[in-house]
């Protein structure tokens, strides 16, 4: 009986068995994937990206949240960074200007994965700098969309 209550306990600690809840949070003009220099970004919206993702992972609870509004993405790691098991954070152009978002993952408990889908570091040279970066679990980027994918494997 003992060894059986061990063996729940630990598949319960298996993300795939206890539901993880993970969070896509992306910021401005990712709204326009599929539209917005798909030489850069593909031709694939966001949402049709989502849609293969949660049929790849169907034990995973997979949110998505997207804002071309500073404060909006502020408040939505807020709103989540306590409760969640993960945030995949795609600031997009904030990633190099904000230092409200950085500060807003550095205070939230719940890891953070940076995520970009172009290599940031080939094109302008303001794009070099992240303030995120130092408060993420890890930074990805380079990898199209399949960056996100990378980042929820991170988490399992």
């Amino acid at each position: 009986m003992k060894e059986e209550a061990a063996a729940s306990s630990f598949l319960l600690n298996i993300p795939y068995i206890r539901n993880m809840k993970l969070i896509i949070i992306n910021g401005p003009n990712l709204n326009l994937l599929g539209k917005r220099e798909p030489e850069v970004y593909g031709d694939n919206s966001f949402e049709e990206y989502l849609d293969a993702i949660k049929g790849k992972y169907p034990k995973l609870t997979i949110e998505y949240f997207q804002s071309n509004i500073e404060g909006e993405l502020i408040d939505k790691l807020h709103e989540v960074g306590f409760d969640y098991d993960g945030i995949i954070l795609n600031a997009a152009a904030y990633t190099h200007t904000s230092i409200g978002i950085g500060d807003a993952v550095k205070a939230i408990e719940t890891p953070v994965v940076e995520v970009h889908i172009s290599n940031v570091h080939s094109r302008e040279d303001f794009r070099h700098t992240s303030y995120i970066a130092s408060h993420a679990k890890g930074v990805i980027f380079g990898f199209g969309l399949k960056g996100y994918e990378l980042a929820i494997e991170s988490f399992l």
